[in-house]
């Protein structure tokens, strides 16, 4: 397909009598950052596996940067990347000789190696730390010097399966701005994440995988929008209050209010969100009830994860698929 750089309808692995893929379709953008999100083993990593070509495909077909996965898999492997969960560079080489040395594995010579490494170690802001032994790096150090062994080749298409797992926020922060200069410079984005939060910042459009098959494709906006809008929250200070405050937002309301008595909580969607928060402040300040928190939320990834799979994502690691 024009203008896409991963394209893959049906795909279907059977492990045994379990279908980790069971029909699965997905369409990335040239140029993009696609999340993959997902329940446990609902199939992210068989997805990327597969497309990265490590293992054949039981039905569909896919393509990867023009060239199909199943009929030109050599091809297919000189056009991408892969980063997995866990850094895979040398802790005892400095971070210069561990660039050099996968350039060597892909067959630069050592001329062509040493400025392909150069060129990467000042993308990545390595460039200080370029001969430094790795086993002094930082997590997100590491984790930035592995984005750039997999751009030795300068890959039209990067697989990013968990890329941040067990990273500090700092660190975090660190892949996600390498990552936004992979996307400037031309490359896609194919990513896997525990991490909501790193999908709804990173990602221009999400694919919700539950099952082996896609049961969400959209903008992360869009995905929130099919949770509903904009909703009024109020904390209340005290628990005798919540009937008060559930009487006040109902005013302003476009639903029902609900209340979580254990959190002192009552919320409901709104239309005018300005003109409800305001009404609400006030009334209640009018009637002396004392608030912990009042505010404006829009549906969050955690949210939108909840609705379509019965329950909110897991921050432990995917093990089945």
């Amino acid at each position: 397909m024009d203008g896409y750089a991963v394209h893959a309808e049906g795909l279907e692995k059977r492990y045994g009598e379990k279908r980790a893929l069971d029909g699965f379709d997905l369409a990335v953008r040239e140029g993009t950052v696609h999340g993959l999100l997902g329940p446990n083993g609902a199939g992210k990593t068989t997805a990327v596996r597969i497309l990265s070509t490590l293992i054949r495909l039981d039905g569909g077909r896919a393509e990867v940067a023009g060239l199909d996965v199943a009929r030109q898999p050599r091809e297919v492997r000189a056009r991408i990347g892969l980063t997995g969960q866990y850094a895979a560079v040398d802790e005892v080489l400095t971070g210069r000789q561990n660039l050099e040395m996968f350039g060597r594995l892909f067959h630069l010579g050592g001329k062509r190696a040493r400025l392909r490494a150069a060129e990467l170690l000042e993308q990545f802001d390595l460039t200080g730390a370029a001969d430094k032994g790795v086993g002094g790096y930082s997590g997100g150090m590491r984790r930035r010097l592995d984005l750039a062994a997999s751009m030795i080749l300068a890959p039209a298409v990067l697989f990013l399966d968990e890329p941040t797992t067990g990273l500090d926020p700092r660190s975090r922060g660190e892949v996600w701005e390498s990552v936004r200069d992979l996307v400037a410079s031309g490359t896609t984005v194919l990513l896997t994440t525990q991490y909501l939060e790193e999908a709804d910042k990173l990602a221009s459009r999400i694919t919700v995988i539950d099952q082996g098959r896609a049961i969400a494709d959209d903008t992360p906006d869009g995905l929130k929008d099919r949770v509903g809008g904009d909703r009024i929250e109020v904390v209340a200070a005290d628990r005798a209050d919540l009937p008060r405050v559930a009487k006040a937002i109902a005013r302003v309301a476009d639903g029902e209010p609900e209340s979580d008595e254990t959190e002192l909580r009552v919320h409901a969607p709104v239309t005018d969100r300005v003109a409800a928060l305001t009404d609400v402040a006030r009334t209640l300040q009018d009637e002396g009830v004392k608030v912990e928190d009042i505010g404006l939320r829009r549906p969050s990834l955690d949210d939108v994860f909840l609705r379509l799979t019965g329950h909110r994502a897991k921050k432990d690691e995917e093990t089945a698929a």
